[in-house]
């Protein structure tokens, strides 16, 4: 199995290079930080806010029984701001701060992914450069007995590190884009929930009871 491997990885190299296999090794990286991240939004529960917008709602019409009841039944992860700001924490600044650092955990990684994206074309053309230099070197070695297959093939296994640089960058840059409109669309909900919460349309002179998270 180790054999194997070995192989395969001494053959990625004989054909492209180093670059090759530094974008191999960096796709695997994507794929792994990609997989977490699916992992960790499932937990946290990014995008599944039924219950805290019902509970937003109520609040906003006056309704803080059901309000209190709605955000017990959440299990996402800004139902603890919200519940600060149901309990009375009026101080934003608090409330953004806390809001804040939950966002910051879950977006941890996005610049990890944000660098392969921009730097693995530049990856692929810089192996792209090196493959040229070494096919127009083997040519002027050659002399007066020039093979045109020989400066074929070495542009070919040039260009297979462009290939391979966009093919690694072109999903990742597709996946960050949709992780970060996922949190776009939570940071948006978070601030109208607490504007709401904060300066509700109705108010009613009912005193919330306590909840605990």
């Amino acid at each position: 199995m180790i054999n194997t491997l070995l192989e395969a990885i001494q053959q990625i190299s004989e054909l492209g290079g180093p670059v090759v296999l530094l974008l191999g090794a960096a796709s695997i990286l994507v794929l792994t930080v990609c997989l977490y991240k699916l992992w960790q939004f499932a937990t946290a529960g990014v995008g599944r806010h039924a219950a805290l917008r019902a509970a937003v709602e109520a609040w906003d019409r006056g309704d803080r029984i059901s309000a209190l009841s709605q955000i017990e039944t959440s299990r996402g992860y800004l139902s603890p701001v919200i519940v600060m700001a149901m309990q009375g924490q009026t101080d934003t600044a608090r409330l953004d701060a806390e809001a804040d650092s939950r966002f910051a955990r879950l977006e941890s990684g996005f610049r990890l992914l944000d660098s392969v994206a921009q730097l693995a074309p530049l990856l692929g053309l810089f192996g792209t450069v090196l493959g040229m230099i070494s096919a127009f070197q083997a040519l002027q070695e050659a002399g007066s007995q020039v093979d045109p297959s020989l400066l074929a093939g070495g542009i070919w296994v040039a260009l297979l590190t462009t290939a391979v640089g966009l093919a690694v960058a072109m999903p990742t840059a597709l996946v960050l884009t949709w992780f970060e409109t996922r949190m776009d669309r939570d940071r948006v909900l978070a601030q109208s929930s607490l504007t709401t919460i904060l300066a509700p349309r109705r108010v009613t002179s009912e005193r919330p009871q306590r909840v605990y998270a």
